[in-house]
This record gives C-alpha cells, sequence and structure tokens, in this order.
C-alpha cells in the first residue's frame, strides 16, 4: 500500500469510523493531479479520472472496497508515436487488513513455507496501517493495470519480423 499523499489522487479516509453499511466515496482528479497523473504514467494527457468506491469492513478489522475507475487519457502509439486517445474503465475490488493483526497472520505461508495461491481466485487481502486507508492511492492502481501497455494508432500494425534485418 503506497504511503497517504503519495498518489496524485490520494483520499486517504479514516475506516475506524465507517457505518455499519459502509459509505461511498467519489474521487474526481483536478487539473493538477491530472497533469501529475499523466507524468506518473507515461501519458501524453489525461483528460479525466473519477472513481466511485464503496467502502465498507471486512470481518472485523478489515476494509474491502468495491467500484469502479474511469478515465480519458491520451497515451502515444508504440508504433508511429502518434497520439491515441483512450478510455479506461476498471472494477475495483479489494480487502485490506491491519498490519500484524490476527487476518494478516492467516495469510502467511503455513509451516512448510507453503502458501499455496489460486491463480484465477481473488486476490490475498494487503496489509495496511489503521486507521487510515488511502483509497485514492488504490484507485490509482487499477486505473494503471487498466491502461494499455502498447497502445496503436488505428490501423497501424506492429513492424513485421521480416522488416528488421538481423545483426550480422
Amino acid at each position: 500500500m503506497p504511503a497517504a499523499g503519495s498518489s496524485p489522487v490520494s483520499h486517504a479516509i479514516n475506516v475506524s469510523v465507517l457505518p455499519q453499511k459502509g459509505r461511498d466515496e467519489t474521487i474526481a482528479a483536478d487539473g493538477a493531479q491530472l497533469e501529475q497523473l499523466a507524468a506518473a504514467h507515461g501519458l501524453l494527457a489525461a483528460d479525466s479520472f473519477k472513481a466511485t468506491v464503496h467502502v465498507r469492513r471486512w470481518q472485523r478489522d478489515g476494509v474491502r472496497l468495491t467500484g469502479r475507475v474511469s478515465a480519458r487519457v491520451t497515451q502515444q502509439c508504440v508504433v508511429s508515436l502518434e497520439p491515441v486517445a483512450a478510455t479506461v474503465e476498471a472494477e475495483i475490488d479489494a480487502i485490506y487488513v491491519p498490519q500484524g493483526s490476527a487476518l494478516e497472520r492467516r495469510m502467511e505461508p503455513g509451516e512448510g513455507g507453503d502458501l499455496i495461491i489460486d491463480a484465477e481466485g481473488p486476490d490475498l487481502p494487503e496489509p495496511f496501517e489503521p486507521p487510515m486507508l488511502d483509497i485514492g492511492a488504490v484507485t490509482e492502481e487499477f486505473f494503471a493495470l487498466a491502461l494499455d501497455p502498447y497502445p496503436r494508432a488505428p490501423g497501424v500494425a506492429p513492424p513485421s519480423e521480416k522488416a528488421v534485418e538481423p545483426a550480422e
């Protein structure tokens, strides 16, 4: 979990005072935050960033975040270097447990040192330092994972292997 304030869209909340049914939070980046997001993720521009997150208790001391992040960005085509407009949409579903808690210890490897993880299953809970949780940083992580790592302008094909001369 990134430190509070390290994300351009940092939005720390005190999870120790969550209502029984949880609460909804909305994060919308302003102009300066959009510039910082673009710089942090190697984008030509970030035109919008909005996240809606429902924050609720999980187990006794844990926190579950569900929601959605939406953004409009401009990336650079990896072939032609032209600007490529893109819409980023990502579902948010993450669980956080207090550092050093019984919940965190249950996620550690057993006596044999083996931790069995289902690659197709849900992510393991991540630790956080209570009582504050930076849900803005969490939404930025989901945004970053949803970015196209190899954006291409429409109609631009990657160079063929035949076009590349082998070194002699």
